[in-house]
């Protein structure tokens, strides 16, 4: 007896909808459940210096070129912009405090994190998705050794520590950057430039912007080592990890970039520092 031919049931927009709001739902919790796990291992375990070491060198010494690159471009990309508005409004003198609050608030901290999530985050999830369906990791486990304590914990301590760093690197560069184009393309007084810098800059934003580098350093480690446990087989997986591992990061970062500058503004009135306003 033949059967007759299958009928593919069509799926609504609701259906659709709610595909996409289950898939969202099931990652968030696969990865709050390894961030428990993770963290437990963080706390509860020494680390291994010999795997972190290397983790170091690779996220901290090997970004330097690409981030210095990044934030110095950043900088003359914001003199760009900013001096002809400033200019219309006869208050070019202040180019130097929009540039570098920009930079050292938002601007350095959140696209110092994007290049690394590019760069970093991607390489992560490349790397242990290829153990993933190489049985690399299975290995690990038969010979005792937890893949979590192993290769996460070091990768998240490396990104903890290097991506603030890095993004000091990246304000520094875009400082330099924006006062080089602002004073010898612009023709802006350097003297004016690093005045009202210092008038704008207090050390509340440059603690407010390393702190928000440090949640952006554990988010993509954390994001990248989730995707990269989770890899499919094959290299079209490794590859759709990769690809996942920066976009999720890359969300991520303005998420947790979002809720800082919340907490950030609100704890502001409480240091006592008083704001300067243009004149």
């Amino acid at each position: 007896m033949s059967s007759g031919p299958v009928v593919l049931e069509r799926q609504t927009p609701i259906h659709r909808l709610g595909q996409i709001t289950l898939a969202v739902v099931q990652d968030a919790g696969q990865l709050t459940l390894f961030t428990l796990d993770l963290l437990v291992w963080l706390l509860t375990h020494r680390w291994r210096r010999s795997v972190l070491v290397s983790a170091l060198y690779q996220i901290g010494y090997e970004s330097i070129p690409v981030v210095i690159t990044t934030g110095a471009f950043i900088g003359m990309v914001m003199a760009v912009q900013s001096y002809d508005q400033l200019r219309y409004m006869h208050l070019e003198t202040n180019l130097g405090a929009v540039i570098n609050i920009s930079l050292v608030k938002e601007l350095g901290p959140v696209l110092a994190a994007t290049m690394l999530a590019g760069r970093v985050g991607c390489a992560m999830a490349a790397e242990l998705g290829t153990m993933k369906i190489t049985e690399q990791i299975d290995a690990l486990r038969v010979l005792g050794a937890n893949p979590m304590h192993y290769l996460v914990v070091p990768r998240f301590v490396a990104s903890v520590v290097m991506v603030p760093i890095l993004t000091v690197l990246a304000d520094a560069a875009g400082v330099v950057g924006g006062w080089f184009f602002a004073t010898r393309v612009c023709g802006v007084d350097g003297h004016h430039y690093w005045t009202h810098t210092e008038e704008f800059i207090n050390w509340f934003d440059l603690t407010g912007g390393i702190v928000k580098a440090i949640f952006f350093g554990g988010a993509i480690s954390i994001v990248a080592c989730q995707r990269g446990f989770s890899c499919k087989a094959g290299a079209e997986g490794v590859g759709e990890a990769a690809t996942q591992a920066f976009v999720y990061g890359f969300v991520a970062i303005l998420v947790i970039d979002f809720f800082l500058g919340i907490l950030l503004n609100a704890l502001y009135p409480l240091t006592g520092l008083m704001t300067t306003t243009f004149n």
